[in-house]
């Protein structure tokens, strides 16, 4: 019975307290503490909604207290928006009476969607204050977020509520063809240095049109958004040399999220697609970053894609991926990609001088580079490779293998490999007999490798594939194959280095 009597006074107490919704407070003395005293909003686009993010609030007194008010300094009139304790109070502008408990800690969350209008016109910064409480106890946290203004490309929507859209085989897919004549942005057609682009759905060239890229151009694509070729259109990218890290004259297509949390997150967008058909491409000092596939390459109507001095990384599939192509690659990086750096499939004529293709993906099904004649399921599913020559190249990464050759009978399988560093380990000797891997034994397809050196780049997570003269690479090129200037349009000694880099000390 006195076990019955205790639980029974027990479960009162619990009902008792669980019933209560209030405490009694005392107002705040302005002795809050903050996790920082100014939040930076990284640079947004112009009307392009900014990332989450997290102010906490401390109330480190023994008291539990009411905070009168937290508001924007501009009030109702301001860019940015908060949420106070999963609460959205007056428009997410101003809240009244946010009770802390003693010891206890409150998270603000901010965001911002605002113009470049509403930014300084001197330094295109928007600011704010979250003003905490006012007169004697008026505490402040500095909001700042930099406006960057662009120029905005997306499908058209008409009256009738639906979006344009462009005709890919059977489908319909989000995009519009780019304009030459367009009434608000001119022409389209030719993308230069002025302001940045940001591109919605997948734009495309017309047939017969070439898009041109002048140096120094930014385009930023939104997810699931790239450029597309039309049959006989054609891409030409101007990018230059750089004199400093910014990269001021190189041609850049990435996504559209600028905060530093997207600076290396591969698949934000879709890909650059030259489509069977499309022709005479020309791709100079172009740095492609973290799309699904940076270039998508299929037969280009028997020209030749010419691609120099430009830089492939992280891409969620393929850096590269070509089908039934022909390409000239020189001074060319490739790193990181799910699948492969570099495929060249489904046949094809390809020639790379003085390329670096690495892939460092945390998956065991990646490889730096990939070569077949076949597509499974195609009509016809085998065809000629014309050629696949690799000359004074790098092929190197995380994984014991970096080079995969799938020939299927029934077509040519013509490559060579000449004053090349590749990673191919055969440690359980199952290439052994394999006629496609004799690496040493076979002149017609390999000369002067060099097999499982390390290369020694500089700081491959950063991108950086530069190499010193301790490099396995530095010295082994043949100058038969030699391109005067490497990617950075350093002059290259004699005997060469292999890959895209000319030698020099690794900065302090």
């Amino acid at each position: 019975m006195r076990q019955f009597t205790f639980l029974f006074i027990i479960g009162i107490l619990i009902a008792l307290s669980s019933c209560r919704t209030d405490f009694e407070t005392v107002a705040s003395t302005g002795d809050l503490k903050f996790s920082r005293d100014t939040i930076y909003l990284d640079t947004v686009f112009t009307n392009i909604g900014s990332s989450t993010y997290t102010l906490k609030v401390y109330n480190n007194s023994k008291n539990d207290i009411t905070i009168p008010t937290i508001q924007l300094g501009k009030g109702l009139n301001s860019k940015y928006r908060m949420t106070v304790d999963g609460t959205q109070g007056n428009q997410g502008k101003i809240f009244n009476n946010v009770n802390l408990l003693a010891k206890d800690s409150v998270y603000i969350f901010v965001e911002t969607t605002a113009n470049i209008a509403d930014a300084n016109p001197t330094d295109f910064l928007y600011t704010d204050q979250i003003l905490f409480d006012g007169g004697t106890n008026l505490q402040k946290v500095e909001l700042v977020t930099l406006i960057q203004d662009a120029i905005f490309l997306y499908p058209q929507r008409y009256d009738d509520g639906t979006t344009e859209s462009l005709p890919i085989g059977n489908e319909e897919i989000y995009g519009f063809f780019l304009d030459e004549n367009d009434p608000v942005n001119g022409n389209e057609l030719t993308f230069t240095k002025q302001k940045p682009y940001v591109i919605y759905g997948y734009a495309a060239v017309p047939s017969g049109k070439t898009v041109s890229f002048d140096p120094g151009t930014r385009v930023h694509f939104h997810a699931n958004s790239g450029l597309i070729l039309a049959k006989n259109a054609s891409l030409n990218v101007n990018g230059t040399t750089s004199t400093t890290d910014k990269m001021e004259n190189e041609v850049v297509f990435e996504g559209d999220r600028l905060e530093p949390d997207f600076f290396d997150v591969p698949g934000q967008w879709g890909a650059i697609w030259l489509t069977d058909g499309s022709t005479n491409h020309k791709i100079n000092h172009l740095t492609i970053k973290n799309a699904a596939i940076g270039l998508l390459i299929q037969n280009n109507n028997g020209t030749t894609v010419d691609i120099k001095n430009t830089q492939i990384y992280n891409s969620s599939n393929y850096g590269i991926l070509a089908q039934t192509a022909k390409i000239n690659g020189e001074n060319l990086v490739v790193n990181n990609a799910g699948l492969g750096s570099l495929a060249c499939t489904y046949g094809g004529d390809y020639k790379f001088t003085h390329c670096t293709f690495n892939n460092n993906w945390n998956s065991s099904s990646q490889v730096a580079v990939l070569v077949n004649n076949y597509y499974t399921g195609a009509t016809p599913e085998v065809k000629d490779l014309t050629a696949a020559t690799f000359n004074n190249c790098i092929i190197y990464g995380s994984y014991s293998n970096e080079m995969i050759l799938n020939k299927k009978t029934g077509s040519a399988f013509v490559y060579q490999f000449n004053n090349c560093l590749i990673k191919f380990n055969n440690d359980s000797n199952q290439y052994t007999n394999n006629p496609e891997y004799q690496f040493t034994t076979d002149p017609l397809h390999y000369n002067a490798i060099i097999q499982n050196k390390d290369p020694k780049f500089f700081k491959i997570a950063e991108n950086k594939f530069n190499i010193d003269n301790t490099s396995a690479a530095f010295a082994k090129g043949n100058a038969t194959y030699l391109i005067s200037l490497d990617i950075l349009g350093n002059t290259r000694t004699l005997p060469p280095d292999l890959g895209a880099y000319q030698n020099k000390p690794f900065p302090k």
